[in-house]
């Protein structure tokens, strides 16, 4: 509540609390999805996930420079992976890996069922190099609070948010397509739409540490245009803004 109260301060206090719930309908719904990711298969994995704007992962693929698909914990974002894989298109996945072994080592084993690995979120500069050396995909989840040098502070909400740079950094220097890409949630079909939008065109001045942060600024404003667009899909219960610039107090 305190985060949307941040996010959406004009919002009434029962507006906030119904994209809340929703959140939490959201949740549940993805989690019923993961307990049958052992079952599902190429053939029958549309009746839940259909893809939007395929070809603008073709484009940018064919590239051949690699793809950083950046995205968010809205929607259904387990399943991204899973049925990108599923469907023939194996990625690598930025992640940190959970606290508790036993969970960790279950869902680690349905993200790599179909040939994904996972990069350590701690160490992943090497790995991502090599991954778009070989002009493979690489899938990172940029919208979690982080703490300098890793993170640079770039506005979500209008509120400076310290955010992983890696991203920005890796696309600049090896000018690989950085593409949006989002699993959500759709009354209407009753299904997940896992849309592609096209690559973005990367902001190059010749300073590199300016770069990075107005790059990582228009990644994090993508983000922010399509929680605004689904408020009830995203994780609202994470503390987006726990880090402050210097000298600022906390928010929470």
């Amino acid at each position: 509540m305190r985060n949307l109260q941040l996010a959406f301060p004009s919002k009434r206090v029962r507006e906030r609390r119904k994209i809340l719930r929703g959140e939490f309908t959201s949740l549940g719904r993805q989690l019923a999805e993961i307990c049958m990711f052992p079952r599902y298969t190429k053939e029958d994995v549309s009746r839940i996930v259909v893809y939007d704007g395929f070809d603008n992962y073709e484009r940018a693929h064919s590239r051949g420079k690699g793809v950083l698909y950046l995205t968010a914990h809205l929607g259904g974002w387990e399943l991204s992976a899973f049925v990108h894989s599923l469907q023939g298109h194996p990625l690598h996945v930025v992640m940190r890996g959970m606290d508790n072994p036993y969970l960790d080592r279950l869902i680690q084993s349905y993200r790599t069922m179909h040939g994904n690995s996972m990069v350590d979120k701690d160490n992943f500069v090497r790995g991502l190099l090599a991954a778009m050396k070989a002009g493979d995909t690489v899938g990172i989840l940029m919208d979690t609070n982080m703490t300098p040098p890793q993170g640079v502070f770039v506005d979500f909400f209008g509120i400076p948010a310290c955010t992983a740079s890696g991203l920005a950094r890796i696309a600049l220097r090896t000018d690989a397509a950085v593409l949006p890409g989002f699993t959500l949630w759709d009354p209407s079909l009753r299904k997940y739409r896992l849309r592609f939008d096209p690559a973005l065109t990367l902001i190059r001045t010749g300073n590199d540490e300016k770069d990075v942060i107005s790059n990582t600024a228009m990644f994090t404003k993508v983000i922010e245009d399509y929680v605004r667009r689904y408020p009830d899909q995203w994780l609202w219960v994470h503390r987006r803004w726990k880090t402050r610039p210097e000298g600022e107090p906390s928010l929470y």
